[in-house]
């Protein structure tokens, strides 16, 4: 009687040497091209026009205060990073800021209004005033850049 070998088809093992790089470039890609977003905004805002306007250039050493309207509820509303607050918390709001930069970058640290164009001018001096207690003198009113007709 005869036997009958089965024949052995022996592939060759996946090479996974370059597997690693593959993945560190990806990840590497992935981090350079994702922006955080610093905060969801929970007040209505449409920014004023204006015709001159300037780019901040370090991003870093500027606090955002949001104001403006919130749907189905009357009045202005401020909103510092994530959560609705009131004026009086604007201060806390700075020092929290000032802490978490070197004293070489105090200087130039920025606080950015970002008001609705609706918004009450009383509200606005308010945010002036406390930013004034706490030495926050240099400020920015966030406006969207529109072209001068010739």
């Amino acid at each position: 009687m005869a036997k009958f070998n089965k024949k052995k088809n022996d592939m060759p093992a996946v090479n996974t040497a370059s597997l690693p790089d593959i993945v560190f470039m990806l990840l590497f890609f992935f981090m350079v091209t994702t922006t955080m977003k610093d905060s969801d905004l929970k007040v209505k805002q449409v920014l004023p026009k204006a015709t001159e306007t300037k780019k901040l250039e370090q991003k870093k050493l500027v606090s955002y205060i949001y104001v403006g309207k919130v749907p189905g509820k009357k009045g202005d509303f401020i909103q510092l990073n994530d959560k609705l607050a009131s004026t009086k918390e604007i201060k806390n709001f700075i020092l929290d800021k000032r802490t978490k930069v070197t004293e070489s970058e105090l200087p130039r640290l920025t606080t950015s209004i970002k008001a609705d164009v609706n918004t009450d001018v009383g509200t606005i001096y308010d945010i002036k005033k406390e930013l004034r207690e706490v030495d926050a003198l240099k400020i920015n009113y966030s406006a969207t850049t529109v072209s001068r007709k010739k």
